[in-house]
């Protein structure tokens, strides 16, 4: 296997696989290597609390809701973060998501550490629920005990 090692910081059983034929990842791996374990599918989530609202108007406050909502998924399927091994984001709102990184990237790393798995990032036109601008897929192999 031609990669480079995890990157600094990295956590976890699995392998972040960043060939140097592709461009340098920044906040996520071009690929990721699943170490043996179960495999949990985490359904889109949105920063819907339990009573169905949603937190503040911005892009960052969502966000920061659907990344606790997608740990709290994890976590009641025995599993944390660092079994991420894919995960994908959407927004309705590019233009407001593109101008938030630096506050997106702090609250990924709240929930997420620095753990950077294989990942996408998509515009959508909108989310089933018109009020929510980001939901969060993933798929994470938490590892035998």
């Amino acid at each position: 296997m031609n990669a480079e090692a995890k990157p600094a910081g990295a956590r976890g059983p699995h392998l972040n696989v960043n060939p140097p034929t592709l461009g340098r990842p920044g906040g996520f791996s071009h690929a990721t290597v699943a170490a043996p374990g179960r495999l949990v599918f985490l359904g889109g989530q949105t920063a819907h609390r339990v009573d169905g609202s949603l937190p503040g108007p911005g892009i960052v406050e969502q966000f920061d809701g659907a990344a606790a909502n997608v740990v709290a998924a994890l976590e009641s399927a025995g599993g944390n973060p660092e079994h991420i091994t894919w995960m994908q984001v959407f927004t309705s709102d590019a233009e407001a998501y593109l101008g938030s990184l630096p506050e997106i990237g702090r609250a990924y790393r709240k929930h997420f550490g620095k753990h950077f798995p294989a990942m996408a990032w998509f515009e959508v036109k909108s989310l089933f629920d018109p009020a929510a601008i980001v939901e969060i897929m993933a798929i994470a192999v938490v590892p035998p005990e």
